[in-house]
């Protein structure tokens, strides 16, 4: 789908590669530049004290890409990516913005050379004020500075993790949609341009239902433990096997509660005054809450489902990582794909979150070696530099 175009990536870690990524996926040349080192996350096993062969924590933001090294602190090297950047249609980079200026790849030197050129910048915390170049990861930037930390944890208790990339994969969606709508925009004018997003932004954007509560009301009702939770029936129940559900009532359907309860067995609950509207239910949480968690501890799980399916409850199983991965529903979804390695052999990584009707699913090659494709590339770039690019 994006056959021709060319995307130049000057990104480590994961955000601007995952955008990258998935721009590959769509068909486009991503030209991966590398210091010799290569990008942090080639390392992601070993600095754990790992030796595998395969990394498909880098595989999977790094597939069906070209590597080259430039090292843009030289002259010469400043100069070969001002050249390589001639070429390109994209430049995508989570580079502090100070190191571009000094090496002539922020946007404004780079548009006096390639007017049509679409530059796109990922920052921690925003490409202005104060903290613009302060780096930043998802754990400081997306989920600690913006509230989504606390919004996942229970008042009274400690602040809640964060796993690898859960951030960074969502803030790759909002510069891959930049990217895409600024294509659009130059196929129409023969713009370029300069977007931007951070890490910041999206964990704003992410938390946005609940932030504008906060604008709104000026406070925000704390996240509670789940026996004291705002509505007790949108919650988690446990199982006589140790599994886990979560219920989501319906807005304007009386809380979905005679489902629920009759689903738990407890009919007799359903027309019983202490439970019987919302505020009701919240007075008589306890009972409520010791009543529903025997019910349903006394059923197994799969007899639990059948009877949510049943009542048509909006209700999911809180599975592990391994579970979701073995979940065939999962699967049916495409929510994997195959990367084939240079010996020929194909193995899963998770596939981006879309798919599109002009592009039917196929296996992805596999991410490059550090400066992998360093010649021929520069192939390309001879005359320019003879020039003086």
């Amino acid at each position: 789908m994006l056959d021709g175009i060319r995307i130049v990536e000057f990104a480590t870690y994961v955000a601007g590669p995952a955008a990258c990524g998935l721009l590959a996926d769509y068909g486009a040349e991503v030209v991966k530049v590398e210091t010799r080192h290569g990008d942090p996350m080639r390392q992601f096993f070993a600095s754990v004290g790992r030796d595998d062969a395969q990394n498909r924590v880098f595989e999977t933001d790094n597939r069906g890409k070209k590597s080259i090294v430039i090292d843009i602190a030289t002259e010469e090297g400043a100069a070969e990516m001002r050249a390589l950047l001639r070429t390109a249609d994209v430049f995508v980079t989570n580079a502090r913005p100070a190191s571009l200026a000094r090496a002539g790849l922020d946007w404004e030197s780079l548009r006096a050379i390639k007017p049509d050129l679409i530059f796109a910048g990922f920052t921690g915390f925003g490409a202005e004020g104060p903290e613009a170049d302060k780096p930043g990861f998802d754990i400081t930037a997306f989920w600690a500075r913006t509230g989504l930390c606390s919004l996942a944890t229970a008042k009274g208790g400690e602040p809640a993790q964060l796993r690898t990339g859960i951030g960074d994969h969502m803030a790759a969606l909002g510069l891959l949609s930049g990217v895409l709508g600024a294509l659009y925009h130059r196929a129409v004018t023969g713009e370029g341009q300069k977007i931007e997003t951070s890490l910041i932004r999206m964990g704003f954007y992410a938390g946005a239902s609940e932030q504008a509560v906060q604008l709104q009301l000026g406070r925000l009702a704390s996240t509670k433990p789940r026996r004291e939770a705002v509505n007790p029936i949108n919650n988690f129940f446990q199982t006589s096997d140790g599994r886990w559900f979560v219920t989501v009532p319906r807005q304007g359907r009386d809380g979905d509660w005679p489902r629920l309860a009759r689903a738990a067995g407890l009919n007799e609950l359903v027309g019983d005054p202490r439970f019987d509207g919302f505020r009701n239910r919240r007075a008589n949480q306890g009972e409520l809450m010791d009543l529903v968690d025997a019910a349903f501890g006394a059923m197994d799980f799969d007899t639990a489902a059948a009877a949510l399916d049943r009542e048509d409850m909006i209700w999911g199983p809180v599975l592990s990582v391994a579970q979701a991965t073995a979940d065939p529903q999962a699967r049916a979804a495409g929510c994997f794909a195959e990367v084939e390695d240079d010996a020929g052999e194909r193995f899963e990584v998770i596939a981006g979150p879309i798919d599109y009707g002009a592009m039917p699913r196929r296996a992805f090659r596999c991410a490059p070696s550090v400066g992998e494709h360093g010649d021929e590339i520069r192939a390309g770039l001879n005359s320019m530099l003879a020039e003086g690019a």
